[in-house]
């Protein structure tokens, strides 16, 4: 068992240490050779996991000990955590990476599935306390099937502070509740890249983010910032109570791909900043470098319960939003619903670029300028969507301008205020034939019948549907 007077060289549930490492050492023999690989943080370190105990001191010899496993910039261990609830009482006890001061690459902590091993973060002050800390110190770092709750309101999972080392890191089956301040929390000046959220659920709170791009705390060149890129969200479940899910005020490329997505309350308090809103994504810098300003979402269901809840708020001055295949239109039947805009943008002369594929939209989509409306070309555009709640003519809010400007919808379906049904067709009768079979019979045509042209388009085809023609006889 490792202890806190040992080594932190030292080998799980061996004391390997005096002569027989100095052995090792001079026959220029790895450690990695003679110790394991895994460490299990009951069995070997000593943990309890009846949440009562305070098992900081089992996690910290387990970091101490996988930090001192690091050969040739290589980490070689796996941190075990068994089914158990797990009580952490000091920040950074979980990850601490500040040591080694060299660079590290691969760090995995493995549990044995949600709400099985629980790890509970119970600091003395939430603000300013976080359970993993990385200072420019590893790469590849890897949580799976692990369960984090904040028992201390306000405080934090994880800081991640890079100038070009830290990046690459892995959540898969994780899951987060309890209130925070933030979830993830990226500083820096150089890379914080190349994040995976697989299958994760995110509940909770939020007082800022689950994922925050850009403290610019300790950042000795802030803008640049904006190299923080590539984050991918995977068949998520996220349900949480209030606060933003992803808030990027500087840079990013990002990609979330289905899953259900609601905020299933309101900030308990008025804040300076927020207000009482909450927002999945929240983009609010409008100056970035270039390649840094890209949003894709694809076959997700939000669900807007509340007025005060938004999808979207980007004030991006270039770049690409686009959502594809997603429904908004889950509460479509509350009281309220008609008068939501859950999607808001600031647009400028170039951009950013919207769209929007085989959507299903509630509400109302807010459009604000920035410059004067002349420079500023089409830059959103409705492809086969279904206007739940409003006509395409009244579908976009614009102060100033005709949305059209701006704003093209195509072959979409709209909610037509008060517009007849379209007329069913007629449906085939069968009569009898000499040779006993079926045969359909089509009705004849009224004289009076016409095919429909674009001004007589049914009800509930926007203007830039293309109309069919009339059956033929």
């Amino acid at each position: 068992m490792l202890t806190n007077s040992a080594p932190a060289v030292a080998a799980p549930g061996s004391d390997r240490t005096g002569r027989e490492g100095r052995e090792a050492d001079e026959s220029k023999r790895s450690v990695s050779f003679w110790t394991p690989s895994v460490v299990d943080i009951v069995t070997d370190c000593g943990a309890v996991g009846d949440g009562k105990t305070d098992d900081s001191l089992a996690f910290e010899l387990a970091y101490r000990y996988a930090a001192s496993r690091v050969r040739g910039g290589i980490g070689r261990t796996v941190i075990d955590i068994p089914a158990g609830r797990f009580l952490v009482t000091r920040p950074h006890a979980l990850l601490n990476g500040t040591s080694p001061p060299r660079p590290a690459n691969g760090l995995r902590f493995r549990g044995a599935g949600k709400r099985m091993t629980e790890i509970v973060f119970q600091p003395e002050t939430g603000p300013g306390s976080y359970l993993c800390r990385n200072e420019d110190t590893w790469a590849n770092v890897m949580f799976e099937q692990i369960h984090f709750r904040s028992a201390t309101p306000g405080a934090s999972f994880f800081y991640s502070y890079s100038t070009g080392q830290a990046q690459d890191y892995r959540f898969s089956q994780c899951e987060w509740m309890g209130e925070w301040e933030y979830g993830i929390a990226l500083d820096g000046s150089d890379t914080n890249s190349e994040m995976l959220w697989d299958a994760c659920r995110v509940g909770g709170a939020y007082r800022k983010a689950f994922l925050y791009s850009g403290l610019s705390q300790r950042a000795p060149h802030p803008q640049r910032q904006d190299q923080f890129l590539n984050y991918w969200f995977n068949d998520m479940k996220v349900e949480y109570d209030w606060g933003n899910f992803l808030e990027f005020p500087y840079g990013g490329s990002i990609t979330c791909r289905g899953g259900s997505y609601i905020i299933l309350d309101k900030r308990p308090d008025d804040s300076s900043e927020y207000g009482r809103t909450s927002t999945f994504f929240r983009f609010p810098v409008r100056a970035h470098h270039d390649s840094v300003q890209r949003f894709h979402a694809s076959d997700i269901r939000f669900e807007v319960r509340d007025p005060d809840v938004l999808v979207i708020d980007c004030s991006w001055s270039g770049g690409t939003v686009r959502f594809s295949d997603c429904d908004d239109t889950a509460i479509a039947y509350m009281d309220f619903s008609q008068d939501v805009r859950p999607h808001r943008y600031t647009i400028g002369a170039r951009g950013p670029l919207i769209r929007y594929d085989s959507c299903q939209l509630v509400g109302r989509h807010e459009y604000r300028l920035f410059g004067p409306v002349k420079k500023i070309p089409k830059v959103a555009r409705y492809d086969m969507c279904l206007l739940r709640t409003h006509a395409a003519a009244d579908f976009v809010v614009l102060e100033g301008a005709n949305a059209a400007r701006v704003v093209r919808f195509i072959d979409c379906i709209d909610e037509t205020p008060g517009a007849a049904a379209p007329t069913p067709k007629p449906t085939p009768t069968t009569a009898s034939t000499p040779s006993g079979t079926a045969a359909p019979v089509r009705p004849t045509p009224s004289p009076t019948t016409s095919a429909p042209t674009a001004s007589t388009a049914p009800a509930g085809l926007s203007s830039a549907s293309p109309v069919p023609p009339a059956p033929a006889p």
